[in-house]
């Protein structure tokens, strides 16, 4: 690892950065994912701490293999601000398991809602879940857009974590370890990883799943968009809303650019 930190700090990582004006250093993501192409998910987070320090977050939806993240991402930036975004219709499970990972790892957890309630959403607009695709676009602005959006705006981090993996949707496969949004870069530390790259070091760490993976749920958001998969069957096909394989908030807002020049937002 100190081989590999060494050359990310040395000469050619000094050639990735262009200075704009008087602003901070921009990184070249060319160049940037050149160098952490063959770099471990631990090497990549440790050149994350080294660049941007304490400003970093970790989103996590306190899914089926949510503690891999929480547990590597702490073991290198133990006070990172790890944001959940509560939609107000998670599963009891999902709330009861960030619980439990909370205080085992003692995770600084920062909580996002919806501006607006479930109970008040249902009774102004009946179930957007239910209907086409304006209703399910307004359904992830108000649960999931928003809320990041606002923790995006109070926290102001620099960079910003998340597990995705290429392997789950055609969008992920297009992205690279690092990406950007204005001023804010997206990190994706175990993004070539498989499944069984994921069972192993849960094993190997004693972690748990998600309760809920036990029972067939191997990709897990809103009770009233998931259900269980069969073995064999594509993870991600027990998360719908309508044609929506993604949750909303790894995808390019509308009119960006949806290459691998996007964030993944």
């Amino acid at each position: 690892m100190d081989i590999v930190l060494a050359r990310l700090h040395g000469l050619r990582m000094k050639q990735s950065l262009k200075l704009v004006g008087q602003s901070e250093p921009e990184l070249d993501l060319e160049a940037l994912n050149g160098e952490l192409e063959s770099a471990t998910a631990e090497e990549i987070l440790g050149w994350t701490r080294d660049t941007f320090g304490d400003s970093v977050i970790l989103t996590s939806s306190f899914g089926a293999d949510a503690a891999l993240m929480l547990h590597l991402v702490t073991r290198v930036l133990p006070r990172v601000r790890v944001v959940f975004l509560d939609t107000g219709y998670l599963f009891p499970e999902t709330y009861r398991f960030a619980e439990e990972l909370t205080k085992r790892l003692s995770l600084d957890v920062r909580v996002f809602s919806p501006a607006i309630t479930a109970a008040r959403q249902e009774a102004l607009f009946g179930k957007l879940w239910e209907g086409g695709e304006a209703e399910l676009e307004q359904y992830q602005q108000i649960n999931k857009v928003e809320p990041l959006d606002r923790a995006l705006a109070e926290l102001a981090p620099r960079a910003w974590l998340a597990g995705v993996r290429s392997r789950q949707t055609a969008h992920r496969a297009t992205l690279r370890t690092v990406e950007q949004q204005g001023s804010i870069y997206k990190i994706h530390p175990i993004l070539r990883w498989d499944d069984e790259a994921v069972h192993h070091y849960l094993r190997a760490n004693d972690l748990p799943y998600h309760p809920l993976r036990a029972r067939g749920y191997r990709s897990i958001g809103d009770a009233h968009s998931t259900t269980a998969t069969r073995e064999g069957e594509d993870p991600r096909a027990g998360r719908r809303l309508g044609a929506k394989l993604e949750c909303g908030i790894h995808l390019p807002r509308k009119g960006q650019d949806e290459s691998r020049k996007s964030s993944g937002l």
